[in-house]
């Protein structure tokens, strides 16, 4: 089956499910039908999914990630010891865990097409992640506390893991408060990777973008509390800092090369 049929077949189920979406006719073009696939997982409440609709989004979404090529680790050099710096989609890069920069609500981005990287990362890694994310929220109970994390699988993404935190959203000037929950946030994530035997790890920017972190001292914020991590508890654990903006590189790696 060809990725056009498959992209019409998933589709048409997902515009079934709904009255409202029913009339909603699906575009000739491919990038208007991609948009629309895209906006209707983005807006899908968690509910249980068929088989046959999972598999065919799996061999789709594993399709679209191999054409957009796979960055592996193995293929990139450590900027200063056990520290990469990799500017590039982090939902095409294959080490062992990613970060998602998530909201409270840890189960996504439910705006369409939006371009956070809890959308990216919702997106990509296929519906099943929405779906285990509402199970770990039920069974909190509550939303999630800026500057924890929790760790879920990463289903059709080449990592193997996903780890979820939330960070601080800057509304006006950044204060003391709001950079020890951004330390937090990597704290965290370090903590439940070696709990899970994780050793290698992507960070994307926490907090900067759409929260409104400067990414100047994010960045610090971020290198810090990674290199104190890894002294304190001795860990070997490989670390990615991974950027998307031309801006957040040369960032990362002046602070990099130069401390």
């Amino acid at each position: 089956m060809t990725q056009a049929e498959r992209r019409i077949f998933l589709t048409k189920k997902l515009l079934a499910e709904q009255s409202r979406y029913r009339e909603i006719a699906i575009p000739q073009d491919e990038a208007d039908q991609k948009r629309l696939l895209r906006s209707l997982m983005n807006v899908r409440i968690p509910q249980g999914l068929s088989d046959e609709f999972l598999s065919m989004q799996d061999a789709y979404l594993r399709e679209e990630l191999a054409q957009k090529g796979i960055m592996d680790l193995a293929d990139l050099s450590p900027v200063a010891n056990g520290l990469y710096l990799w500017q590039g989609d982090i939902t095409t890069l294959r080490c062992d865990a990613i970060v998602n920069a998530a909201n409270s609500g840890m189960t996504g981005c439910y705006v369409p097409c939006h371009r956070c990287i809890d959308n990216c990362i919702h997106t990509y890694a296929g519906m099943q992640l929405r779906l285990e994310c509402a199970a770990l929220m039920e069974a909190q109970g509550h939303e999630e506390e800026t500057g924890r994390a929790k760790l879920t699988e990463a289903y059709n993404l080449p990592c193997k893991y996903i780890l979820h935190t939330v960070g601080p959203i800057i509304c006006q000037a950044v204060t003391e408060q709001d950079e020890k929950l951004l330390a937090s946030c990597y704290r965290s994530c370090l903590e439940l990777a070696e709990q899970h035997a994780v050793q290698s790890i992507a960070f994307c920017c926490i907090s900067t973008g759409e929260f409104h972190f400067p990414n100047d001292r994010a960045a610090e914020i971020a290198i810090r509390t990674v290199k104190q991590h890894k002294e304190q508890t001795h860990s070997e654990i490989k670390v990615i800092f991974n950027v998307f903006k031309e801006t957040d590189y040369k960032i990362y790696h002046k602070l990099l090369t130069t401390n």
